[in-house]
């Protein structure tokens, strides 16, 4: 028998070397520097109101691990109340406690839309939307980024050419790359027409926006043609995803959905965690309102320095273009004691690299101007 000696590793490492010829090789770095990249925007993991909550829990015999899937024996009080409470708290029917955002994406639309229907998505909705999108049994198809008229094309399209199925419209409330937000009454709309789901995820602007933090989506909570993943591991500073929806659908998803089915639950500590969250976002009001002037010191300070403002947000794009020089801009920023990291394709589109700065309340108004500075001294000098 023949036996071929060939490197089994060649064709990894030969593709890690295309990364790091274009710039884009990826690497773990640990937490240094002024936080300008996490997204702890209330700084809740670590407040003490929840390291509290979790130790109560732990002394009270709350276990670590659930243990088993929900169906089986991981389906835990903590679990339960958590959804109660969230299902109230966002004004939803019910509510579904899963491991996280990623894995929430990704479960509801490889279980929700069915054979026959249409997913539309927004051209920059998050990896795991393309990923939900791609293992379930709906077409599917991109519309232009923030464009309703698109998302509307598609459908109209769609049924011209014989579509029968339900239609499917997916967006994010608040991309994490752009820092802009969602035309959510036009999608509502359209929706309405069309007599089609709308699934929203909030992972950027649960906790930030909306009354007590419920979210862009807050107005429309409680719809039957609605469908929200509130990520608890941002603003809530925990673990997990809530995805609120009707009666109906949240049993479906007990019963058809792999991802909830066949997987361990997440920690009942983590349950316990966003519960506590969500009660700091009732009681301390004040943290959203102190992250709003930030955001809004940081617009002003941008325009006073004469740069271009690039969202509304506590997601603040400073895009570069060409990857070596992203990345070497956030080196030299690091370099300085502030924590900003490059963003290159695919993660955002090619020929769009930059630094994503994000505003939280890890930090105030004079970490800020001095960040700022910071930032357009080095792009100053770089461009010489």
């Amino acid at each position: 028998m023949n036996v071929i000696h060939a490197d089994k590793f060649a064709t990894y490492a030969d593709a890690l070397k295309a990364l790091d010829r274009d710039h884009r090789l990826r690497n773990l770095k640990p937490r240094a520097g002024i936080d300008f990249v996490s997204n702890d925007y209330l700084a809740l993991a670590s407040a003490p109101r929840m390291r509290n909550a979790v130790a109560t829990a732990l002394e009270g015999g709350t276990p670590i691990g659930s243990g088993g899937s929900r169906l089986l024996r991981g389906n835990c009080e903590e679990h339960e109340s958590l959804e109660a409470e969230a299902a109230a708290f966002f004004g939803a029917e019910t509510a579904l406690f899963l491991g996280g955002g990623y894995v929430a994406n990704f479960a509801v639309l490889t279980t929700l839309p069915q054979r026959g229907d249409l997913l539309v998505m927004d051209s920059l909705v998050h990896a795991s939307i393309h990923e939900g999108a791609r293992a379930g049994r709906a077409e599917f198809c991109e519309a232009g980024h923030n464009d309703a008229q698109s998302v509307e094309d598609a459908i109209r399209n769609w049924r011209s050419k014989g579509g029968v199925g339900r239609a499917w419209i997916v967006v994010e409330s608040l991309y994490s790359m752009d820092g802009d937000f969602a035309p959510l009454e036009e999608l509502i709309a359209i929706a309405d027409r069309h007599d089609a789901f709308l699934v929203v995820d909030e992972a950027h602007a649960t906790g930030i926006y909306g009354e007590r933090g419920r979210g862009l989506t807050a107005p429309y909570e409680g719809r039957d043609n609605l469908i929200v993943i509130h990520t608890c591991g941002k603003a809530l500073g925990a673990a997990g995803a809530i995805v609120t929806m009707t009666r109906v659908l949240h049993d479906f998803m007990v019963n058809r959905c792999r991802p909830f089915i066949f997987a361990t639950a997440p920690s009942p500590l983590m349950a316990v965690a966003v519960r506590e969250a969500l009660s700091i976002l009732q009681q301390e009001p004040a943290r959203q309102q102190r992250l709003a002037s930030l955001v809004a010191f940081t617009h002003r300070e941008i325009a006073a320095r004469g740069g271009q403002i690039g969202s509304r947000s506590q997601i603040v794009p400073y895009i570069v273009g060409d990857n070596a020089r992203a990345m070497a801009l956030a080196s030299a920023l690091q370099a300085r004691g502030f924590d900003i990291r490059g963003v290159r394709p695919p993660t955002v589109p090619f020929g769009t690299a930059r630094l994503r700065i994000s505003l939280t309340l890890n930090v105030g108004e004079d970490e800020v101007r001095a960040m700022l500075d910071a930032l357009f001294e080095e792009a100053e000098r770089a461009s010489r």
